[in-house]
């Protein structure tokens, strides 16, 4: 009689998150967001006797984990969360992220991911308010694409700067007006954007005039971005540079304070967050990669799978990530804590 009561509770329970809309979460930005850390390293760190709980939890019986309470679409790769997109043979912030708002919420829950690799701020991601760069900037860049394709017009070059943006836009909208075809779980509830996760930064930061621009276009990327998804309020979580870590070099320091600077904007205070990532960098297969990867390649094979743009590759770092991304966007929800 008690497990008769048990799934009738639980089947209840189910009944009523179906009934509630959607939490739509937004993760945005361009090659860390995609992210880098190979599917085949983590499959070896999971299966170690000394596999933190963190990893544990993403096997049962042997397989990948698969959250049905937590559907992901990547472009063209859709379904429920798991390791790896299905095709995909690696893992960004996706999944650690998804893991503590599939925790935490008894709605559905639906990631929407958009990230492209090799994107600015200063140019792809430019939102509309962000306006063009002056003249002079414009005719520099004509010039130099005029080098490689003489017939490039200067049209051309300023419907390129935002070009991502209006992607993003187009893909996240192209979701929403019709989740039913992507999830055909999905029972009519309604759905709710609930959160913002941009991930972005290396070609800005490798680029003088596109630091100096960067806390003014994140501003107005904050704006468009509310402006457009119709959500004045939508909690906007920004994840800070941490390639090489806590003792990262002067440029790297430099883009930092760029993107934390947004947090002065009053208009932005209790409903905008930067999150460290730095702190959660693989001291272990930093170490290993400037002792020199090629040469220690079974030591390498252990700890990580790219290079240190692509912080290293690793696993540990992009499910930490996740994770803390997470648990930001909860907090200025205004919700507990999911669990760590």
């Amino acid at each position: 009689m008690r497990y008769l009561v048990s799934l009738l509770l639980l089947f209840v329970l189910a009944i009523a998150a179906q009934a509630k809309p959607v939490k739509v979460f937004i993760l945005a930005g361009q090659s860390n967001m995609q992210g880098k850390a190979k599917v085949s390293l983590l499959e070896y760190q999971a299966t170690q006797p000394n596999a933190t709980e963190m990893f544990k939890r993403l096997k049962k019986d042997s397989k990948w984990i698969e959250r049905p309470d937590v559907w992901c679409k990547y472009f063209n790769e859709i379904g429920n969360l798991t390791v790896g997109y299905h095709k995909s043979q690696s893992i960004g912030p996706e999944l650690g992220f998804g893991l503590v708002v599939g925790d935490h919420y008894e709605e559905q829950v639906l990631i929407i991911k958009t990230a492209w690799g090799g994107r600015s701020l200063y140019r792809d991601f430019r939102s509309p308010s962000a306006g063009l760069p002056k003249a002079d900037v414009l005719e520099k860049l004509l010039t130099g694409a005029q080098k490689g394709k003489p017939k490039t017009t200067m049209d051309e070059i300023k419907k390129s700067f935002g070009s991502t943006y209006r992607e993003m836009r187009d893909e996240v909208n192209g979701t929403l007006a019709d989740i039913k075809k992507h999830f055909p779980g999905y029972a009519g509830q309604g759905y709710e954007l609930a959160g913002f996760i941009w991930f972005q930064g290396w070609n800005d930061m490798i680029n003088g005039e596109a630091i100096s621009e960067y806390t003014v276009n994140l501003g107005h990327f904050i704006r468009d971005v509310r402006a457009d998804f119709k959500s004045p309020k939508l909690p906007f979580v920004v994840g800070e540079m941490g390639v090489d870590g806590v003792n990262g070099g002067a440029g790297v320091k430099k883009f930092k304070a760029a993107q934390a600077a947004v947090m002065a904007t009053p208009e932005f205070k209790g409903n905008v967050v930067v999150v460290k990532t730095d702190v959660f960098w693989d001291t272990e297969a930093d170490a290993i990669f400037k002792k020199g990867w090629k040469q220690n390649l079974a030591e390498w094979n252990k700890v990580g799978s790219d290079f240190p743009f692509h912080y290293l590759g690793s696993p540990k770092t992009m499910l930490r990530i996740g994770h803390a991304l997470g648990e930001a966007v909860l907090d200025l929800c205004g919700e507990k804590k999911a669990r760590p």
